[in-house]
């Protein structure tokens, strides 16, 4: 009987967020710790540089990304020129190259005697041309690589305001007189606000989690300083006060996003639909700006890097055969599977709890735990390391061996991280299923199991593939995470091209960069019709 009234929905899906929200959790604890003395040395010397660099990192980026991302969104929704229909979709393939391959490529092409160099001499022939090329390092190098890698979150948010805005807004323009400039500066561009800070807030989040790119090109942020803390000097504490540090930048973010949208409400259409009018055909000089600011976007952001990383791949095929394709493939075929089904099990699980109990609390901690996608995942690494340690020294088992340096470690900390990716997705395929779905099938005799196995998970078939491709882009791509907790001898595409890169063998990170661009952008492909459809 005492089984029976346990609700076992309920208890699934508070250990599920409990699990994913104990990382968080510790790094708030961590901040208490004593303080070690390489902080305390920090503290009296590099801290504010840290901490400057990376908000003059953010910044920068902010500041292209709105440019890039709402000037492609704009031309796009709103103009006919030759190829916005194929820009439409292309300029989303941003997202197939990470930050740090964007660095290696920039590099490369820009460094003495790189590409450029090779380039100019073969057109021009031999001369001193280094003098000619501009240099992309530093703190400019990092701001441009990290851009180009992340206005795609702008672009694709803002892209799907504008289609629900049409047409229709630029006719209240005109019918108020006024120009073309002044509808899209006071209708078309507030209009779409909410939409553009969260896709601010999104480029933020991953500005000041970059790891790869700022280490590449040797800028000290805050991510830097906890990854250094705990490799270079063995010192846990400094690494979980540096990350509740930059915690509290992601939590004002998360501030200041949801200040910025009181009072905002999203412009959607009316129930009987909304009129889509065709768009406003260019002609002349304006029809060739457009498509100059949209091809040289698609150019930089996306052939550049990829023609970069086969010329070089070409150039020097010795480092393409020494690649153990087949190893790496695997492993990182491996950290998919496993990480997909984990997730997806226990989205649905949690979900569902969420459901059928309709608790508030429930609800809440679902929503604070989903929060690990916001959070960089060098800091959940060090989280994670902090919590098996604390459970290494309070309980008679060898936690240490278990989950750091192990395949189980790497897909536990996969999934705090990305959980909400997996969550919000079949979150969203639950909201079209009706509540009377649930309760045609109790009155059949059905069981909340028998609903849940029987009625939504064949319904939401096609969650649970976008949801899978989703996590694929995002763990191929993911380097921190691996990086630090990794099993000896255990690469992915990402980490074999990271380490050649931190030797300055950029010819040989090329060809694990290539594939990992490639791989990535096949999976974009397939789901860039559910991005950009206006289905929602």
């Amino acid at each position: 009987m005492f089984i029976k009234k346990i609700n076992f929905w309920y208890i699934s899906s508070f250990l599920i967020s409990l699990l994913v929200a104990l990382p968080i959790i510790t790094i708030f604890f961590g901040f208490f710790q004593t303080t070690s003395d390489y902080l305390s040395l920090l503290q009296n010397t590099f801290l504010f540089t840290y901490i400057s660099n990376s908000v003059f990192l953010l910044l920068g980026v902010l500041f292209l990304t709105f440019l890039f991302g709402v000037g492609a969104a704009y031309c796009v929704s709103f103009y006919e020129f030759p190829g916005a229909n194929f820009f439409k979709w292309a300029l989303i393939l941003s997202f197939a190259v990470p930050a740090y391959i964007y660095a290696y490529s920039l590099t490369a092409f820009f460094e003495n005697y790189g590409t450029a160099f090779s380039i100019l001499t073969y057109l021009f022939g031999p001369y001193e041309y280094n003098y000619l090329i501009p240099k992309f390092d530093g703190m400019f190098g990092s701001i441009i690589s990290i851009s180009f890698s992340l206005f795609g979150y702008v672009y694709v948010l803002t892209r799907a305001a504008f289609y629900y805005q049409s047409q229709n807004l630029i006719d209240v323009g005109r019918n108020l007189g006024l120009s073309s400039k002044k509808t899209f500066l006071k209708i078309i561009l507030p209009s779409a606000r909410p939409a553009i800070i969260v896709g601010l807030s999104l480029v933020a989040m991953e500005t000041l989690s970059d790891f790869g790119t700022v280490s590449f090109f040797s800028i000290s942020t805050l991510t830097t300083a906890i990854y250094n803390s705990w490799i270079a000097f063995d010192d846990l504490a400094s690494a979980n006060q540096l990350s509740f540090l930059l915690l509290l930048f992601i939590l004002m973010l998360f501030f200041i996003e949801n200040f910025s949208r009181k009072g905002a409400k999203y412009h959607s259409p009316s129930r009987g639909g909304f009129e889509k009018k065709p768009r406003i055909k260019l002609t002349g000089a304006k029809s060739f700006y457009a498509f100059i600011f949209c091809s040289a976007l698609f150019f930089c952001s996306f052939l550049f890097p990829v023609m970069q990383m086969f010329y070089w791949t070409y150039k020097f095929p010795k480092y393409l055969q020494d690649l153990n394709f087949w190893n790496i493939g695997f492993n990182t075929l491996l950290l998919v599977i496993l990480s997909s089904a984990l997730m997806i099990f226990f989205s649905f699980i949690s979900n569902y709890g969420n459901r059928v109990t309709k608790s508030k609390f429930l609800e809440m901690l679902t929503v604070f735990s989903v929060s690990g996608y916001a959070i960089p995942g060098v800091i959940l690494a060090v989280a994670f390391i902090t919590l098996v340690s604390y459970l290494d020294s309070l309980i008679f088992i060898n936690f240490k061996t278990m989950f750091i340096g192990s395949v189980f470690g790497l897909v536990i900390v996969y999934f705090v991280r990305f959980f909400a990716l997996s969550s919000n997705g079949i979150k969203s395929g639950y909201l079209k299923i009706n509540k009377s779905m649930d309760e045609s099938a109790y009155l059949l005799g059905y069981s909340k199991f028998k609903t849940f196995t029987k009625v939504h998970i064949p319904y939401l078939k096609n969650s649970m593939l976008l949801v899978s491709i989703l996590i694929t882009i995002e763990i191929i791509k993911e380097l921190p995470i691996t990086l630090i907790l990794r099993p000896f001898n255990f690469e992915t595409f990402a980490t074999t091209a990271y380490i050649y890169a931190s030797q300055d063998l950029l010819e040989a990170a090329a060809a694990p960069s290539l594939f990992l661009i490639l791989i990535a952008s096949v999976f974009i492909l397939f789901i860039s019709k559910y991005i950009l459809s206006g289905n929602k």
